[in-house]
C-alpha cells in the first residue's frame, strides 16, 4: 500500500495500533544474533507448531483480522548471556534459556492460563522474577534508543507503525522547517555516539549552510571494536527507527540521498535493513515526493569489507566511492567535502536512532536524562568477566559501579574486579579507583579514557594487563591502513616490545620506550586510529606499572596468565598431602609424602596446569 499523503499515513498508523491492541497475547521470540546462534528459529518454529495444535486464533503478521495471539520474531531483549529469550506480553513474563521442548509448557501456562513458568524465569536471590521490570539487569536501565527492541517484530514496518513509528518524520516533514529541526537537535545537546562526542546539531547546521546543491547523509554502521555489538543490535532489532533519524537529517540539511555503511560481517543487519528500506519505499515513505510533500529521499546500503580503519569518516567515504579505505588529511572536513566531495552529514547508528525521540518528545525531554553536557542515554555492550553480559542502555553519567554491579550483576564466579577496557582499541583502562566516576564524555576524557562506541570489557584479578595491552595493540597494528609512518611502523614496534615482555624477554627501559613511542604516534599520526592506538598501552602502564615491572624484572606474570612467565607452586599451609596433584602431573614434577605438603620442581614443570585443576583444597596456585 503506497501512502500518498499525511492523512493516509495517520490512518494506517491507527489501524496498526488497533490491530496490535486486539492481540490478547504476544509471544516475542528474540531473533537477534546471540539468540539465533543459540537456536532461536527452532524455538520460533516450535511455537508455531504448538499454536497450530492449540486451537487458538493466532497469526505471525499484524493484520486487521481478528486473532487472539501474535507470534513475533523480535529483536534483542538485552540479556544475551541467557539466550534464547522469550517474552509474553502484556503480562511481561520474561523467559530465559528457552528450548523448543519448553514451548508447549509456555503456551499452556502463559498463553492459556496467564501464569508464568518459574523454572524459565530469572532467579533473584532464590526467588523467581517473572516480569522484566523485576529483574535487576533491567531495573536501572533507561531504554530510549532500545525502546522497541524486543517488543515488536523486527521485520515488520506495520509493527513499527503500531508503536508510533514515523511520527517524528511526519512532524518534521509537515510541521517544521529545516531551521526548526536543527534547532531542536541543537537544543537537545545530542552528542555523537560514535566515540568523538561532537555535537550533532552543530554538524547538521554546518552541512545545511553549505551552498552545494547536492548533499549526502551517511550512517556509520562499521562497528569494529572487539566486543562491541550495539549498532548491530539496533540495525537488526529496530531498523526503521534508524532510517527515520536519517530521513529527518535529510530534511534538515537539504539532502535527497543517503548511504548506510555497514560491516559485511553483519549479515542479519544487512538483511533487515534491506527489507526495511524496501518496505518504506513500498509504503511511500522513501522515494519521490514522499507523502505528496515534494521531498524526495533514497537510502542505499554499502557493505564494508571488514577494515577497522573505515570507521574513520574520510576512510569510510572513500570506501563508498570505490576507493581503498584510507584516511585523508583534514581540513577540509566531511561537513564541507565529504562523500563524492560534497557536504556530508556523517553520524553513527545510535546517533540517528536518538533523533526521532528528540523530534517527537522535545529537546527538554532528552536533556532531562543524564548530565547537562552529556544528556541522553548510551548503549553499551557488556562483556568479559561480568555475570550478566549483553546489550544495555543507561543514562549518561551513570557510574561504572552501577553498570558493573547493579546492571551487570557483579563479577562472574565471585572474583575481584580489576579493570575495564572502555572504548575498544581506541579507548583506555579504568580501575577500582574509577568505580564511582560518572560515565560521560567529559568525565572520561579527564582520566584519559573515552566513551568510544560503547564496548565495555570487564576484567577480573586473573587478567594480565600487559597481555590486554598486547591484544589491543595487535588488533590496531593489523588494522592500520599503513598510509602514515607513525602508525604503520610505531604500532609494529610497540607490538614487538609487548610480545617480548609477555614472552619473558622484557628488558630494562622497555616501559619508557613504550611511552615514548606511544607519545610519538599519538601526536603525529594522520587519523583517529593512530592518534588513539597507544591508549590501552599508556593507560595500563599508568595504572598497572607494577605488572609490567614484574614481567620484565622478575620474569613473573602476577595474574598467572602469561604461560611462559607463569609459576605454579603449592601453598604448604593449604596442602593436605592428598597426592592428587602428583598423580595427574605428566612429567613427574610434583613430589611429596602423603599427609605432608607436596612441592613442585620448577625445572621439570611444563605448566600444563593439570595439578591446579586436580587440587580440591586450592593449594596449587599460579602467580
Amino acid at each position: 500500500m503506497k501512502l500518498t499523503n499525511r492523512a493516509e499515513l495517520v490512518s494506517l498508523r491507527e489501524k496498526c495500533r488497533a490491530a496490535a491492541a486486539s492481540e490478547k497475547k504476544r509471544i516475542l521470540v528474540c531473533t537477534d544474533n546471540g539468540c539465533l546462534a543459540s537456536g532461536a528459529m527452532d524455538v520460533y518454529e516450535a511455537f508455531r507448531k504448538e499454536l497450530a495444535a492449540s486451537g487458538l486464533s493466532w497469526s505471525v503478521e499484524l493484520t486487521r483480522d481478528d486473532h487472539d495471539i501474535g507470534l513475533k520474531r523480535s529483536g534483542c531483549h538485552g540479556l544475551c548471556e541467557l539466550s534464547v529469550l522469550v517474552r509474553i506480553e502484556p503480562d511481561g513474563c520474561q523467559y530465559f534459556k528457552v528450548k523448543p521442548e519448553d514451548c508447549r509448557e509456555i503456551v499452556g501456562t502463559s498463553v492459556k492460563k496467564n501464569g508464568c513458568v518459574e523454572r524459565l524465569s530469572h532467579n533473584v536471590n532464590g526467588v523467581p522474577a517473572h516480569r522484566q521490570d523485576e529483574i535487576p539487569f533491567y531495573k536501572k536501565q533507561n531504554r530510549v534508543v532500545l525502546e522497541h527492541c524486543g517488543r515488536i517484530d523486527a521485520n515488520s514496518i506495520l509493527e513499527y507503525l503500531s508503536v508510533g513509528g514515523y511520527s517524528a518524520f511526519e512532524r518534521a516533514l509537515f510541521d517544521m522547517t529545516p531551521d526548526e529541526i536543527v534547532r531542536d537537535v541543537n537544543e537537545s545537546n545530542l552528542r555523537g555516539r560514535g566515540g568523538g562526542g561532537f555535537k550533532t546539531g552543530r554538524k547538521w547546521e554546518q552541512v545545511k549552510r553549505q551552498a552545494s546543491a547536492k548533499k549526502y547523509v551517511v550512517c556509520n554502521g562499521d562497528e569494529g571494536d572487539p566486543g562491541a555489538f550495539m549498532d548491530s543490535s539496533i540495525m537488526g532489532s529496530d531498523p526503521h527507527r534508524m532510517l527515520e533519524g536519517m530521513m529527518i537529517a535529510g530534511l534538515a540539511c537539504g539532502s535527497d540521498e543517503a548511504y548506510i555503511y555497514v560491516r559485511a560481517e553483519y549479515p542479519l543487519a544487512v538483511t533487515r535493513l534491506k527489507k526495511a528500506i524496501a518496505d518504506a519505499e513500498e509504503h511511500g515513505l522513501l522515494g519521490d515526493s514522499i507523502l505528496g510533500s515534494g521531498f524526495s529521499y533514497r537510502i542505499r546500503i554499502n557493505r564494508g569489507a571488514g577494515a577497522f580503519v573505515c570507521g574513520e569518516g574520510s576512510a569510510l567515504t572513500a570506501s563508498i566511492e570505490g576507493k581503498r579505505g584510507m584516511p585523508r588529511t583534514k581540513p577540509p572536513r566531511t561537513v564541507e567535502h565529504g562523500l563524492f566531495d560534497k557536504p556530508t552529514v556523517l553520524n553513527n547508528v545510535e546517533t540517528f536512532a536518538s533523533v526521532p525521540v528528540i523530534i517527537e518528545r522535545g529537546a527538554d525531554f532528552y536533556r532531562s536524562i543524564g548530565p547537562e553536557n552529556s544528556p541522553g542515554t548510551k548503549t553499551y555492550s557488556l562483556t568479559g568477566n561480568v555475570l550478566n553480559t549483553g546489550l544495555i542502555e543507561v543514562p549518561m553519567g551513570m557510574t561504572l559501579r552501577d553498570v558493573i554491579f547493579d546492571v551487570g550483576g557483579g563479577m562472574r564466579g565471585g572474583t575481584e574486579f580489576k579493570a575495564v577496557q572502555i572504548g575498544g582499541p581506541s579507548g583506555g583502562c579504568l580501575t577500582k579507583d574509577h568505580l564511582d566516576l560518572p560515565m560521560d564524555f567529559d568525565s572520561l576524557k579527564k582520566v584519559g579514557a573515552m566513551v568510544g562506541s560503547g564496548g565495555l570489557v570487564i576484567m577480573d584479578s586473573y587478567t594480565c594487563m600487559v597481555e590486554v595491552a598486547r591484544f589491543f595493540m595487535n588488533f590496531t597494528q593489523n588494522e592500520s591502513c599503513g598510509k602514515c609512518i607513525p602508525c604503520r611502523e610505531g604500532t609494529k614496534r610497540m607490538l614487538a616490545i609487548l610480545e617480548r615482555i609477555v614472552d619473558g624477554r622484557g628488558e630494562d627501559g622497555d616501559i619508557d620506550l613504550l611511552l615514548e613511542i606511544g607519545d610519538l604516534i599519538t601526536h603525529t599520526s594522520l587519523c583517529g586510529l593512530g592518534k588513539s592506538a597507544a591508549g590501552p598501552v599508556v593507560s595500563t602502564i599508568k595504572y598497572f606499572r607494577d605488572e609490567y615491572e614484574a614481567h620484565i624484572k622478575e620474569k613473573r606474570c602476577p595474574a598467572g596468565s602469561c604461560k611462559k612467565l607463569t609459576r605454579i607452586s603449592i601453598d604448604p599451609a593449604k596442602c593436605k598431602g592428598c597426592s592428587k596433584c602428583s598423580k595427574v602431573c605428566p612429567v613427574g614434577a610434583v613430589s611429596g609424602k602423603i599427609k605432608e605438603p607436596f612441592a613442585i620442581d620448577v625445572s621439570k614443570c611444563v605448566k600444563c596446569e593439570a595439578c591446579v585443576g586436580a587440587c580440591p583444597f586450592g593449594a596449587v596456585v599460579k602467580g
